[in-house]
């Protein structure tokens, strides 16, 4: 079940763990993504708070928020490009995407075989994806006092299957969030020397939610080739008599 759009604002903008979380997820999309200039960025789910530093040089960048999560105005201080819309029929053209985000929109769906199969409809040929989902083995997976503690948590392994299924090849693997969830001031203070630690470890097991960029697979064609004309004639009516003159 998706959270409510109005609790997902909350944490990520009022509340300093929720800003502790924003800083170090998207710390790591820049990293992965340093760039998108004169490309298509979109976002599924409430990926808003990693989207911010795309909205300077992309072509477009637009915000799709599923209708059982509710919809809000963004950016703030600017023209609007939120849409709501249906979990399974985004309303984009096939292809129009060139870098896509997910956050809280694939651990919350009630059918997250058809979201990746929107996301893989909407990105053109050598599109790029990054799919963040709470980690099975994390600590912000077994605290419902934030948004990931909500939904369906992933392993590495987990994820990479499902999104081989849909036609997606899994390229970078990342984790984020590897201080504790808890609003303590200690905790708060010190989260970007836990980050820095645990990127320079790949402690993938103790993130608390596990970012994993991947490219829509394009298939190349197979079977066997048909041709206009055989190679060899058939001469199946070989050895028959010669036929004879026609009868007066």
């Amino acid at each position: 079940m998706h959270l409510d759009v109005l609790d997902l604002r909350n944490f990520y903008y009022r509340t300093n763990l929720g800003r502790v979380a924003q800083s170090a997820i998207r710390a790591q999309v820049v990293d992965i993504w340093p760039e998108a200039k004169g490309q298509t960025v979109a976002g599924f789910g409430f990926a808003v708070p990693l989207m911010r530093p795309f909205t300077q040089d992309a072509r477009r960048v637009i915000a799709l928020m599923p209708g059982q999560q509710g919809v809000m105005p963004w950016p703030g201080g600017q023209d609007n490009v939120s849409v709501l819309c249906e979990e399974t029929a985004w309303p984009l053209p096939d292809g129009f995407v060139d870098k896509l985000i997910l956050l809280h929109g694939l651990e919350t769906s009630e059918n997250p075989a058809a979201v990746l199969d929107e996301a893989s409809r909407v990105l053109g040929p050598g599109g790029r994806a990054l799919f963040i989902v709470p980690n099975r083995s994390g600590l912000w997976a077994r605290r419902d006092g934030t948004p990931f503690g909500f939904g369906r948590p992933y392993s590495n392994g987990q994820l990479e299957s499902q999104l081989r299924h849909h036609g997606f090849e899994p390229e970078t693997h990342r984790a984020a969030l590897f201080a504790p969830p808890t609003a303590r001031r200690f905790w708060l203070r010190t989260a970007g020397m836990w980050e820095n630690a645990g990127r320079r470890i790949s402690a993938y097991y103790a993130g608390g939610v596990l970012i994993v960029e991947a490219t829509k697979r394009v298939y190349r064609p197979t079977g066997l080739t048909v041709k206009d004309g055989l190679a060899r004639p058939l001469r199946i009516l070989e050895g028959l008599p010669a036929r004879g003159p026609e009868p007066a």
